[in-house]
């Protein structure tokens, strides 16, 4: 499993170290543990997991990384606010290979909030929260936005404008490209930049639609 993490993460661009790459198997060793009674995912397949959610999560992180050395200080004490976390996908994957990023999971689920804060605790990662809150109820200020697959982008940036930071941005990771949610979003957002991502292993469309507020 190692060696086909490190091949996918190259494939992608990625440089791992070896406490990172180590972190993102106990974390799927933890999914995997917790899924038996917590029902955090579908996927049950160690195979399907590695592709599936460590890899497809993984496919974002050289778009965000690129993102945050473009902030201040290059990124570092930024916060990230990852939507309907479920299992921590992306936002544990996030939290493991940007170490100088502060990632919060929130969900609606309280024994899904309560994985993410044992994985903090397992994989003793300071810069990663668990937080059990609807999203509208949170103020923020967060500096990246991000989901997966989490609800159409109207609902995902109305739900979660309130807890952008000045200048911040939303990362919403979707399979093909949804150009119909694009078309419906709200007049104060502008769809910045539409990257399509190759997930190693995964024959299916990816990409992040990168959006801002706009006045």
């Amino acid at each position: 499993m190692r060696a086909a993490l490190q091949a996918g993460a190259q494939a992608l661009g990625l440089a791992l170290d070896e406490q990172q790459t180590t972190r993102l198997l106990d974390f799927m060793a933890l999914l995997q543990k917790w899924n038996r009674v917590y029902n955090l995912t579908a996927v049950r397949d160690p195979q399907e997991m590695l592709t599936h959610h460590l890899l497809d999560s993984l496919a974002a992180v050289p778009a965000l990384r690129r993102h945050l050395a473009g902030l201040p200080g290059a990124g570092q004490g930024a916060r990230l606010l990852d939507v309907g976390s479920g299992g921590g996908l992306p936002g544990v994957v996030f939290a493991i290979c940007c170490p100088g990023l502060d990632v919060s999971c929130v969900d609606t689920v309280a024994k899904k909030a309560a994985f993410i804060q044992q994985a903090a605790a397992s994989l003793g990662l300071k810069n990663l929260h668990g937080i059990h809150a609807r999203v509208e109820t949170l103020a923020g200020p967060f500096d990246v936005v991000s989901c997966r697959a989490f609800a159409s982008l109207p609902d995902f940036v109305n739900w979660s404008r309130q807890a952008l930071a000045p200048h911040a941005v939303w990362l919403a990771m979707k399979g093909r490209h949804p150009q119909d949610e694009i078309a419906a979003l709200p007049a104060g957002v502008q769809v910045f930049h539409v990257e399509q991502l190759a997930v190693p292993g995964l024959d299916a469309e990816r990409c992040i639609v990168w959006m801002r507020p706009v006045a």
